[in-house]
């Protein structure tokens, strides 16, 4: 996922990225961990919370696509694939606990060979 291609006018948006995912604006929001209103609301949309977890979101799934091979299945995973050392919790999950640096570090790590 090219983060140019997820983006209108300098931000992130949440139409584009749920175009991509074949899902709504509305799952966008819940899968980052964010309300309706932010991702409806032209000022909500653009406020620092809800770019960073629509960058966080974007930065985790470009990050695993490669190995999945698309786009769908490294949002699949996201939300589903619950991560090791993590009490079962999927990176999904985490983002919406505001620890995406954790899912980064994670996936780092597997890539290195360490197995986390």
């Amino acid at each position: 996922m090219g983060l140019a291609q997820y983006a209108d006018n300098g931000y992130f948006a949440p139409r584009k990225i749920a175009d991509t995912l074949l899902t709504t604006s509305a799952e966008i929001a819940r899968t980052a961990g964010l309300g309706r209103d932010a991702v409806q609301r032209a000022d909500r949309v653009r406020s620092d919370k809800t770019q960073r977890r629509l960058r966080e979101m974007v930065e985790i799934l470009n990050k695993v696509e490669p190995r999945f091979g698309s786009a769908l299945l490294a949002y699949a995973w996201y939300r589903s694939e619950p991560l090791p050392g993590f009490s079962s919790q999927t990176a999904m999950q985490l983002v919406r606990d505001g620890r995406a640096e954790d899912v980064l570090d994670y996936i780092d790590a597997v890539d290195a060979g360490v197995h986390a």
